[in-house]
């Protein structure tokens, strides 16, 4: 029978944890029993019950009815609804009221992907336009096109559309049913401990579970027993929070040992409702009267796995959709890009202009029709009888006349919004993947992945970013930290060299630790000395501290040699795993840990520890201390931490020379980039070990306030500690960091970190990569409730306005005032702030402070609150937005940024699958924006403003006809050549030149950043460009229509003639404004632009061959005259006049600076001229 023993329960200092999710008390190492056999798996006579309540609401009161036991009293108010703030299971009794495990992510289903995938294509504006105009096409009095014919173009645009989306969302669908039919072991209803397979789906909440080794857990379940008999669990959180290091859950001890022991457990579990913070677990369990607190180390969420724990029971509190996990992620949206949305303004502008040309033509078809109304007896196609047969023709009178005119004007015109643009730009934006792709400065090497465009709506997005949001581990970082210095006690050891490592004999194995670390040889030397020294023992301390002060877990790894293992040291903390190595490599190497002990081979003899206590880490106290029962007899409190917390707790009367010198070389450390951390220990007496004891048990079983009282406890016994040393970690950028983010930043792109990891962590890291400086003033939010958020938002704003007004003083103009003050601040924000701003009033007051600062880190923040963060600029701003990230973890902020990069890196591929675009390191990004997205943006907003001026051009063209024909809205072009110039003839270069053109090459654009904030600027698409080119089509046009008919106005030439000259001058004209505009020329370009010319004119050819056509032979005829070439020279040069006046005029006397670097490349030389202008600061 399993010993009632308490069980130890560490909580590792990574985690963050509530007011109520302390470690229980350990026992004194005296009290330590030998460790337990592994308990069978079994679940006899399992009735114990779990309520999910508010965890402080008051208990019930006894006397309010009979004494029941607490499990009916709990069945009761569970069926009486409960508190609004909480839920009521019984385990092991499946609940169906509520929410099932299945999960559903794909966006439409069988019924509803008609009207939404509809629905979401005809948010394009000008597809609702074209729907109109095919209807109207299909009335017979005013159908101008064949019905069938009219349909055609916009049923297939939508169809291919249609079957895109339909396949990316059967790959969703497909990737549920995968997930919903995934097989797990959940407790069969009266059997004796007997677990049955059961699909994902069809598993509920209250019923329990077991898992397996290396299996994912399928729901959020509190963890009853484990196999180990301590109740510890390990388990890897890569898809909740992107780290790869392993976390350690606990079962409580009331659960395990009852489980254990076959012994039927009844109790009521208090927790919160679902919610979405993954750190944080409030609960409260009642057995036997006695009331056991729970925190988020009791607590295993969907999508995490299981390691080196043979198996793990727990019981079902949230499910599904409920779960943490998808509670954090957001829907994948339907993204547009920026122009695309701006092509809606443009569509109403030209749909005024259409509204325009048919309210004229039809009210002057109705006065010509009043004009003549007493000839219509006589005029061909308005008599009002047919006297052979006495029939009425169709003339409806002026009225109705003028109505059908107008519609069928409407018809005749449509083509000024070109619907072609639309597979223009989808041609446009596969070339531009296809060459991003093939780009050999976007390939990683390392990892052997490719730059891949995954979203083909948004390239040209990529050139008007403004923000970066970007992750941390794994994205900015390869999170490897490795050991480089120490100081110990006051002296500094930096001079590390390469060594071998050090091995422990175990047996007949030799186990060595999986990273070797520089080691200094003055220590290696001193760790060795077997003298009465002192100082080798001080040293051996500090070491000691390194191997015992953590919460790592030794994994002895197999290699090919049977008689080689591996230490392979996991947990929550990589600087922790740093820590470990180091100490390993100077031959102090932590072997074993179990909820109780650890055992460190200290220079190869093995000596066993006792985990007597252990206080987390938080952020206001910045240090972690543990209490260990020492192979002597002696109790020793070892602690590390932040400087400044360490030398708050020490005895500087006596050691104020150690404190001072171990200051200077922390200082030397940080000006490195080093992450830095003070190491201290304390000799504890019987007595103050007993009263620490006492109150750290009341103190962790307390219901209010607990987290107060830990510190306070913590507080008590860590005072008047010896410093030992500090260590200096060098956090391991992914290669071009810092330089990448000073890129970013010369080109007016902010870079956020949003990050999982500590504060700490996330300001180390932004010294790391040059984000943060000490010229900075760090304004830092960090509290725990709305109220004291709120006050510290309005002291940050008072702040920064003080500093903008002491820097305007000290300064000799309001711009230089300005940009030193949004150069010198930086913001910190922690999730548990973040829970009280976002999604209240107070994030107004965030985004105003968050915009006067020139870096933003956030730390600690959940996946929902990323994405919340990035909803804060991109819901308030007009500016673009980008998301990159490597884990699960980053999937909602991805999908809600503008642009969404995923990082082909360690943590899986959830990432990629969710983003838009996916790249293998973070510095592509320099070339990804400020070249291709610079390139992607001229050539698409350039493409876009040509197809509207090409085919306004031709539109206006049909309308001056129009004025000399009675109105009819008859045209001397023919059907055919209205078609295909806007397929063949004007298509086809301006597709070509959106993939190929470049206004300025690779070089240039990545030595002057600067350059990058045309996109930002909207310079290249905007509404006065748009109507310069409307101004230069109706000039062109009136060139193009005019001068013909004056030339040819007395003369004999038949309309069809002039149609064909009609046709082909502006083909012509607007090649000839695409080759004006083309700045980089090659074979292809040529070939698509002068092609086309040609083409048109071939066409023309075999359109007037064909006998059964109208116009049969009028292109020979016309063609055969000198007048016809040259009035097409007298055409072309008079139409480009005014855009190559305009053009030269504007770069001569007013240049733009991409014209100015164009210039420079053009005439002087620029690889010749300094291309670092702008100085790239390196790795320290």
């Amino acid at each position: 029978m399993a010993s009632e023993r308490p069980l130890l329960v560490a909580t590792t200092p990574g985690a963050s944890t509530p007011d109520d999710a302390p470690s229980p008390h350990p026992p004194a190492a005296s009290l330590l029993p030998p460790a337990q056999s592994e308990p069978p798996l079994r679940a006899d006579r399992l009735a114990f019950s779990v309520e999910v309540p508010d965890p402080f609401r008051p208990p019930y009161r006894r006397g309010d009815g009979p004494a029941a036991d607490p499990s009916a009293s709990s069945q009761q108010r569970e069926r009486e609804g409960g508190d609004d703030e909480s839920r009521g299971v019984i385990v092991g009794e499946p609940s169906p009221e509520f929410a099932g495990n299945a999960i559903r992510t794909a966006k439409y289903s069988l019924l509803t992907f008609l009207p939404r995938n509809l629905f979401e294509q005809f948010r394009r504006l000008s597809y609702v336009y074209f729907l109109a105009i095919t209807v109207l096409n299909q009335l017979p009095q005013v159908a101008v096109f064949g019905r069938g014919a009219s349909v055609l173009p916009l049923a297939f645009v939508l169809f291919v559309t249609a079957v895109k989306d339909a396949y990316e969302d059967f790959r969703r669908h497909r990737s549920d049913r995968q997930e919903n039919n995934r097989l797990a072991s959940v407790l069969a209803l009266g059997t004796a401990g007997e677990f049955q397979p059961k699909r994902w789906k069809h598993i509920r909440v209250g019923d329990v579970v077991r898992v397996a080794s290396n299996e994912t857990l399928p729901a959020d379940m509190v963890l009853l027993a484990t196999s180990d008999p301590t109740g510890v669990a390990h388990v890897q959180t890569v898809n909740l929070d992107g780290e790869t290091n392993l976390k350690t859950r606990y079962a409580k001890q009331e659960t395990q040992v009852r489980f254990s022991q076959n012994a039927g457990v009844g109790g009521i579990l208090h927790c919160e409702r679902p919610n979405r913070n993954i750190y944080g677990f409030q609960a409260n369990l009642e057995i036997d009267g006695k009331r056991v607190s729970l925190g988020p180390s009791n607590i295993v969420l969907r999508g995490c796995e299981l390691k080196n724990t043979t198996w793990a029971i727990g019981v079902v509190v949230y499910a599904g959709k409920e779960t943490k996990v998808m509670l954090n992620s957001s829907g994948a949206p339907s993204k547009r890009s920026r122009l695309e949305t701006q092509l809606n303004r443009e569509t109403v502008i030209l749909s005024f202009m259409l509204i325009g040309m048919c309210t004229t033509a039809s009210v002057l078809a109705g006065i010509w029709l009043l004009n003549h109304r007493r000839e219509l007896e006589f005029t061909q196609f308005f008599r009002e009888k047919d006297y052979t047969t006495g029939k009425n023709y169709n003339y409806y009178g002026v009225g109705m006349q003028i109505f059908i005119t107008f519609l069928m004007a409407v018809i005749v015109y449509q083509v000024i919004i070109p619907i072609s643009l639309y597979i223009s730009m989808e041609l446009v934006r596969l070339g531009q993947a296809y060459f991003m792709g093939a780009d050999k400065d976007l390939y990683d090497e390392s990892s052997r992945s490719k730059f891949q465009c995954r979203a083909l709506n948004i390239n040209e997005d990529l050139g008007q970013i403004r923000y970066v949001f970007s992750d941390k581990t794994g994205t900015l970082t390869e999170n490897k930290m490795v050991f480089q210095c120490a100081s110990i006690r006051g002296v500094d050891y930096s001079s590390g060299k390469d060594t071998g490592g050090y091995s422990v004999v175990v047996g007949d194995h030799l186990w060595t630790p999986k990273m070797a670390v520089k080691a200094d040889p003055q220590l290696v030397k001193l760790l060795r000395d077997s003298g009465s020294n002192e100082e080798p023992k001080l040293v051996l301390e500090f070491f000691l501290a390194l191997a015992a002060c953590n919460t790592i877990v030794p994994l002895v790894l197999d290699t090919r040699d049977s008689k080689q293992k591996l230490i392979d040291y996991q947990g929550e903390s990589p600087d922790e795993q740093a820590l470990a190595y180091a100490a390993a490599s100077y031959g102090i190497v932590l072997v074993e840990r179990t909820s109780g002990y650890i055992v460190i081979d200290v220079l190869g003899d093995r000596q066993r520890f006792d985990i007597l206590g252990l206080h987390e880490f938080d952020s206001d106290r910045k240090r972690m201390s543990v209490i260990v029962g020492c192979p002597d007899k002696t109790v020793k409190l070892y602690v590390k931490g932040a400087d400044s917390s360490i030398f708050g707790i020490t005895n500087n009367s006596s050691e104020l020379d150690i404190v001072r010198a171990t200051e200077a070389h922390l200082h030397k450390y940080s000006s490195l980039g080093l992450r830095t951390l003070v190491v201290g220990m304390r000799e504890l007496s019987r007595s103050e070990f007993e009263e620490w004891q006492l109150a750290y048990e009341n103190a962790s079983t307390a219901v209010l306030g607990r987290v107060n009282l830990l510190r306070s406890v913590a507080a008590n016994i860590e005072r008047n500690v010896h410093i030992l040393g500090a260590t200096g970690i060098e956090d391991k950028l992914q290669d071009g960091v810092p330089e990448a983010i000073e890129s970013l930043r010369q080109a007016d792109i902010k870079v956020w970190i949003l990050t999982g990891d500590k504060q700490e962590t996330a300001i180390s890291i932004g010294y790391s990569c040059k984000l943060l400086t000490n010229e900075m003033t760090q304004i830092v939010i960090n509290n725990n409730s709305k109220e004291s958020c709120q006050r510290s938002l309005v002291e940050a704003l008072a702040t920064t306005k003080k500093l903008r007004a002491a820097s305007s003083i000290g300064t000799q103009g309001p711009l230089l005032a300005s940009e030193t003050s949004t150069v010198t601040l930086a913001l910190i924000v922690d999730g548990n702030s973040l829970v009280y701003i976002l999604e209240t009033e107070l994030q107004d007051e965030l985004f105003k402070l968050a915009t006067e600062c020139s870096v933003v880190l956030c730390c600690r923040v959940a996946p929902l609150q990323k994405a919340g963060i990035v909803a804060l600029i991109k819901n308030r701003t007009d500016d673009m937005t980008l998301a990159i990230g490597d884990g699960a973890n980053d999937v909602s902020m991805i999908q809600m940024a503008d642009v969404g990069i995923g990082i082909s890196g360690q943590e899986g591929r959830q990432a990629v699958m969710a983003s838009d675009f996916s790249m293998g390191q973070f510095r592509f990004l320099v070339p990804l924006l400020l070249v291709h997205g610079h390139w992607n943006y001229q050539r698409m907003a350039y493409m876009i403003l040509y197809n509207f001026y090409k085919n306004a051009t031709f539109v206006l063209v049909l309308f001056w006809y129009v004025l000399y024909t009675a109105f009819t809205l008859t045209t001397a072009i023919t059907e055919w050549s209205s078609l295909l110039y806007t397929v063949l003839y004007t298509s086809l270069p301006t597709i070509v030149v959106g993939i190929l053109d470049k206004d300025l090459n690779k070089a240039t654009l990545l030595a002057y950043p600067k350059l990058y904030g045309s996109g930002q600027r909207d310079d290249k698409y905007n509404v006065n460009l748009f109507v310069l080119n409307m101004l230069e089509a109706l000039w062109q046009s009136l060139a193009v229509f005019y001068l013909p008919y004056f030339v040819y106005r007395l003369s004999t030439i038949d309309m069809s003639s002039l149609g064909d000259l009609w046709a082909l001058a502006p083909v012509i004209v607007v090649n000839m404004q695409l080759a004006m505009d083309i700045i980089r020329w090659n074979w292809i370009i040529h070939a698509f632009v002068w092609g086309t010319i040609a083409a048109t004119t071939v066409c023309l050819f075999v359109i007037d061959s064909i006998w059964v056509l109208p116009g049969y032979g009028a292109i020979f005829h016309i063609m055969g005259t000198g007048l016809f070439w040259f009035l097409l020279l007298i055409i072309v040069v008079t139409a480009m006049v005014p855009h190559f006046v305009f053009k030269a005029f504007t770069e001569h006397f007013r240049p733009s600076d991409i014209q100015i670097a164009r210039e420079m490349e053009k005439f002087a030389n620029v690889n010749q001229v300094n291309l670092s202008e702008i100085p790239m600061r390196g790795l320290s």
